[in-house]
């Protein structure tokens, strides 16, 4: 505890979207004693003349992360951007889970993946099971959010759907209970200032679940034109994901996501953000109304 007798909480990938989010909610709230972990100090220096303490971490050295989160009570462990090398990813979440033991730190929250069992598809799935295997290996307190399909994900792909007319996906008649970006920094934020200190893992969805066929007719419904949904083979959405420009391995890892969708790895529904938050989430319809410019944006993700 600070001198203030209110618990220290720290952000880690604090200069990225989800990181700069949270901060930014946190400060809402008026929350005391506010860290920012990041690798890059100077792209968070608006945050520091606002209160928050920003220090520098590197998720590839632990001991710069023991240095970090000394002092810290409660720690939001934002899983890294680290796809290119197999394996990475995981040593850096450990490295922070180690680190986190060794400094002292009561309680992590950390962002995961709904549903990231062995047997799902979903490429990046693995390294978020083996993060929370690390947790629950650990002495630490934790709060695990297994984040769904980010809402804001569907704004890279139906530019283009809406010049084609038509969305072409893998996910057969497969549903995606899809969650937005800041409701996952809304829930992010809730955790990591609440005074949990047990074990959880919880499930972070939107308020319903809906398939690919039901996001044409949203789109038709918001843009006043008439798009459709074109099922593929999975291996054809991967070829027309490289023809369009995009490296092998990204192509397989977003097609993995379809395949995952397929078999129903993305289509259950929690009320866990509105226990945490004591708000409800964002729908699809609620999120895409609001950004009906961004849709007129083509983008060649498939």
């Amino acid at each position: 505890m600070s001198d203030n007798g209110k618990p220290t909480l720290l952000v880690t990938g604090a200069s990225g979207k989800l990181g700069q989010r949270v901060l930014e909610l946190l400060l809402e709230a008026n929350t005391p004693n506010i860290i920012a972990a990041t690798r890059s100090p100077e792209k968070l220096a608006a945050f520091a003349q606002r209160g928050v303490t920003v220090r520098a971490a590197d998720f590839d050295d632990e001991a710069s992360l023991v240095k970090a989160f000394t002092g810290v009570d409660r720690l939001l462990l934002i899983s890294t951007d680290a796809l290119g090398v197999p394996g990475l990813r995981v040593t850096q979440h450990t490295n922070a889970v180690k680190a986190a033991e060794e400094a002292g730190v009561s309680h992590v929250v950390y962002t995961s993946l709904y549903n990231p069992e062995p047997e799902t598809p979903i490429a990046i799935a693995p390294d978020h099971y083996s993060t929370e295997t690390a947790l629950t290996h650990s002495k630490l307190g934790y709060t695990i959010l297994r984040n769904n399909i980010y809402t804001d994900m569907l704004l890279g792909s139906l530019g283009q759907a809406i010049q084609l007319g038509s969305i072409y996906a893998a996910a057969g008649d497969g549903k995606i209970s899809y969650i937005t970006r800041e409701d996952c920094a809304r829930v992010a934020a809730a955790a990591l200032a609440s005074d949990f200190s047990g074990r959880r893992i919880l499930d972070i969805t939107g308020p319903q679940a809906v398939s690919q066929y039901e996001v044409a007719a949203i789109v038709s419904s918001v843009t006043g034109q008439t798009i459709t949904y074109t099922p593929l083979p999975l291996e054809v959405l991967v070829q027309n994901m490289v023809a369009a420009g995009l490296p092998q391995p990204i192509a397989e890892l977003y097609a993995s996501f379809d395949a995952g969708t397929a078999i129903g790895k993305s289509d259950g529904v929690s009320n866990a953000f509105e226990e945490l938050t004591g708000r409800k989430p964002t729908g699809v319809a609620e999120f895409l109304t609001a950004n009906r410019e961004a849709l007129s944006q083509p983008s060649a993700t498939h």
